[in-house]
């Protein structure tokens, strides 16, 4: 009895959910210039510790061993994305037991954080970055960061977004350490959400 405690407590401990940093929303008052923006992904998170792929919830992603041979031996934060529009589709991709290597190859793994790299935001962004290109790895791939200089520059970066059929935005605080739980340094911006 005492062993099989012992094992399901390790399933338990293999399934818990990581920590993360999760966005808070995008509020009006706040000035865009101290953040880095990216598109907002419509994806699916997936974190990966060096040889293991998870999902947020901390379940393992059945991902092919090529796709996963790619990816370098450290912890990378991103979101698994097959394109705009392109949710439900990825959804069934991804979450499948036994995956299929030609589905795959339509998948991207979007880096938007490097949790064991010290220092700013934005210097993470450039570890980002420079990671991509020494790795080579055409599914790994850099969520583009850019600076908008004010508010009215987010909202028309926002409508453009929108309108190429993409989700909204998302606002990093370019000054800020790396982080979990939920935080003002991480925004997430949707038209809806928009609160002029």
């Amino acid at each position: 009895i005492l062993l099989g405690l012992c094992l399901f407590g390790l399933a338990l401990v293999a399934k818990a959910e990581p920590a993360l940093l999760l966005a808070e929303v995008y509020r009006s008052e706040l000035d865009p210039a101290d953040y880095l923006v990216s598109e907002k992904l419509d994806g699916i998170r997936a974190i990966w510790d060096g040889r293991t792929l998870r999902f947020r919830s901390g379940n393992e992603v059945k991902a092919p061993a090529w796709f996963l041979a790619g990816l370098p031996k450290r912890q990378l934060d991103g979101e698994l994305w097959a394109g705009r529009g392109r949710f439900e589709h990825l959804s069934s991709v991804v979450r499948k037991e036994v995956p299929m290597d030609e589905e795959w190859r339509e998948v991207r793994y979007m880096l938007f954080e490097l949790p064991d790299v010290p220092g700013s935001f934005e210097n993470r962004a450039e570890g980002m970055r420079q990671l991509v290109r020494e790795t080579g790895t055409p599914w790994l791939q850099a969520i583009e960061q850019f600076r908008v200089p004010d508010r009215e520059s987010l909202k028309i970066k926002l409508n453009e977004i929108v309108r190429a059929g993409g989700e909204g935005l998302m606002l990093h605080k370019a000054d800020a350490p790396y982080l979990t739980g939920r935080s003002e340094v991480l925004l997430k911006l949707k038209p809806y959400e928009d609160a002029k």
